[in-house]
């Protein structure tokens, strides 16, 4: 898990698939961070990705970085403690601009039942669950 993070941080910006209906939707996103042993992403419960993910949790990720690229296919469970929601906040200060912890409107989602594989041309693929 903690390769993924990584991987995560320095690529900077990675792309989450959700599901509308039974249309994929990809947006760039860049918010990951640890928390109490999970990876946590960050949303607003305004935008459709949030809509999207209480209605079908399973998402994929997908980043690159240095030739190598990263996908995460997992359920993204809300966590809708304000510990969780202010820990993201802390570790993104450029967001609290737009969110609040207690805003009504900030969301934070678990990683859970992820299986994340690392490829390259170079290499054969390697797998991590968590």
């Amino acid at each position: 898990m903690e390769r993924v993070e990584k991987f995560l941080k320095e690529a900077n910006t990675y792309y989450l698939a959700t599901v509308d209906g039974d249309q994929p939707r990809v947006r760039p996103f860049g918010t990951i961070h640890n928390f109490e042993g999970k990876l946590y992403i960050q949303t607003g419960k305004v935008k459709d990705v949030s809509k999207q993910l209480h209605a079908n949790p399973k998402a994929e990720i997908c980043a690159f970085l240095n030739g190598e690229w990263l996908r995460v296919a997992c359920t993204l469970v809300e966590d809708d403690r304000i510990e969780a929601r202010q820990s993201m906040l802390d570790a993104y200060p450029s967001l609290q601009g737009m969110y609040k912890a207690n805003d009504g409107n900030t969301e934070v989602f678990y990683m859970k039942d992820a299986t994340a594989t690392f490829s390259s041309f170079t290499k054969e693929p390697e797998v991590v669950k968590f």
